[in-house]
C-alpha cells in the first residue's frame, strides 16, 4: 500500500485532510476551526508523502516533523499523523486504539468548556452564577467544566481598570493583554469565579482558563486566592494558547508555592518541548492538543512520560471538530491513570450539520460526562461524500474525487 494523494479542503472554516492510498482506503483528520490558513501548509507536505506506505506511521512522520512548530504551525503535521493512523486502522480492520497498544478503559471522560457568548453572559458575579446553572443544564450530563475568565476572556477588556497594562481591543492575534492586575480587578475575578464554583457545588469539577497574561507573582497570588475552591486546575496563566514558548522555570516557581493545580501546554509542539515542564515538575497538569502537538501517538508518549513524574494530563481540544473528537476518544482510551478528561470540541456542533455529513456519530455521544469507545476500524468516523459535498467551497470541489 502506498500514498497516492494528499487533499485538504476547508469546511465551515475548518481544514479537513484526506490521505488517499492505492488500495481504495482513505484516512481522515481535521484541523481546528480557527485555522483555515493551514490548508496550504498541509498541501505543501504532499511531495514528502507520496509513495510512502501509510501503515508505517512513524517512518512517514520522521519525514515531516521538521516542518511543524508551536501552535498554530504544528497543525498540518499533526493532521497528517492522525489521518495516517485512521488509514492504518482501516487497512488492518482495527480501531486506532488497538494500534496504540490497546484500551485501558471502555468509556472516556470529557469536560466541557462553556463560553460566555453561548448564553450571552457578561463577566459579572451574577452572570457567573447563571453560567454555572446553565452549564449543569447542558445535555450530556457533564461533570467537569472549564470557565474562560480573566485574561482568557473579555474580562480583561470589559471590566474597567482590570489591569494596569495597555488594553488591546483589536489585536491581530489571540490573548494580547498582559500585565499586573489591579486590586479591584483581582477581587472581581476571584469573586466571580467563587460564585461560579459555589453555584456548581461539590458534585461538579471546575477548571479556570485564565491566560496567558499574568505576571508570575500575580499568578501565584491569584492561584493562592483560589485555593479554597478545590479547582481542577488553573490554566495558561503565564504562557499558553498561541504562545511560541513555554517558560517552564517561571511556572515552576508558581506551582511549587500553591495547592491550586497549575496547567499549561496546549500550544506545545512535540515531546521534546515538554521535557522541561515535566522533568522540572513545573506544572501539575499538562494539556497537549493532538491537533497541535504532533498527533495522537505523540500525545500518548507525553502522557506516559508525565505519569512517570506524577503529572496529570487533560488533553486540549475545544475546536478540533468531529474528526478531532474521534481522535481524542481513541487516544484517551489508551492513556495511563494520570488521565483526567479531554476537552470536548463542542464548537463544531454550532455549525448544525457535521453529524449529518459523517458516519459514526448519532448526534452528541456524551452520556453522564463520558463517551463509549467505539470498535469501528480507524478513528471510527467517515465522511458521507454526497452529503458533505454541499458544504465544500468552489475551490475545493474535487476533494472527494
Amino acid at each position: 500500500m502506498i500514498i497516492t494523494d494528499i487533499k485538504c479542503a476547508v469546511i465551515a472554516n475548518s481544514p479537513v485532510v484526506r490521505i488517499v492510498a492505492d488500495e481504495g482506503v482513505d484516512g481522515w483528520s481535521q484541523i481546528e476551526t480557527p485555522k483555515p490558513y493551514v490548508q496550504p501548509p498541509v498541501l505543501q507536505l504532499k511531495p514528502w508523502l507520496i509513495g510512502e506506505d501509510p501503515t508505517n506511521v512513524e517512518r512517514v512522520m520522521k519525514r515531516i516533523r521538521s516542518r511543524g512548530g508551536f501552535k498554530p504551525w504544528g497543525s498540518a503535521v499533526s493532521a497528517i499523523e492522525i489521518a495516517l493512523w485512521d488509514l492504518a486502522g482501516k487497512a488492518l480492520g482495527a480501531p486506532v486504539y488497538k494500534l496504540l497498544g490497546g484500551k485501558v478503559r471502555d468509556k472516556v471522560r470529557t469536560y466541557r468548556t462553556f463560553y460566555h457568548h453561548e448564553i450571552s453572559a457578561q463577566h459579572t458575579v451574577a452572570d457567573y452564577t447563571r453560567w454555572a446553572a446553565e452549564a449543569k443544564a447542558l445535555s450530556g450530563g457533564y461533570k467537569m467544566f472549564k470557565l474562560p475568565s480573566s485574561f482568557h476572556s473579555a474580562m480583561a477588556v470589559d471590566v474597567q481598570d482590570y489591569f494596569y497594562g495597555e488594553t488591546h481591543k483589536e489585536a491581530p492575534f489571540p490573548y494580547p493583554n498582559r500585565g499586573l492586575v489591579t486590586e479591584a480587578g483581582f477581587d472581581h475575578a476571584v469573586a466571580a469565579i467563587t460564585a461560579a464554583k459555589e453555584a456548581l457545588g461539590p458534585g461538579y469539577g471546575l477548571a479556570v482558563d485564565a491566560g496567558p497574561g499574568y505576571l508570575a507573582y500575580d499568578a501565584l497570588r491569584f492561584a493562592k486566592a483560589l485555593e479554597p475552591l478545590h479547582l481542577l486546575w488553573v490554566e495558561d496563566m503565564i504562557t499558553g494558547d498561541y504562545s511560541p514558548f513555554v517558560n517552564a522555570d517561571v511556572y515552576r516557581d508558581v506551582t511549587q508555592a500553591t495547592t491550586t493545580p497549575i496547567h499549561t501546554g496546549e500550544q506545545i509542539y512535540l515531546r521534546q518541548n515538554y521535557k522541561d515542564l515535566i522533568e522540572k515538575h513545573a506544572v501539575n497538569v499538562i494539556g497537549p492538543d493532538p491537533c497541535d502537538v504532533g498527533g495522537i501517538a505523540e500525545l500518548k508518549w507525553i502522557a506516559e512520560y508525565a505519569d512517570l513524574h506524577g503529572i496529570a494530563i487533560a488533553p486540549h481540544g475545544t475546536a478540533n471538530g468531529v474528526f478531532g473528537l474521534a481522535s481524542l476518544i481513541q487516544v484517551s482510551a489508551c492513556l495511563p491513570d494520570n488521565y483526567i478528561a479531554f476537552e470536548y470540541p463542542a464548537r463544531f456542533e454550532a455549525d448544525g450539520f457535521w453529524y449529518d455529513i459523517v458516519d459514526g456519530f448519532d448526534g452528541n455521544p456524551v452520556v453522564d460526562g463520558q463517551i463509549d469507545v467505539p470498535d469501528r476500524p480507524g478513528l471510527g468516523v467517515n465522511f458521507i461524500p454526497e452529503a458533505a459535498k454541499a458544504h465544500l467551497r468552489p475551490e475545493d470541489a474535487g476533494f472527494f474525487d
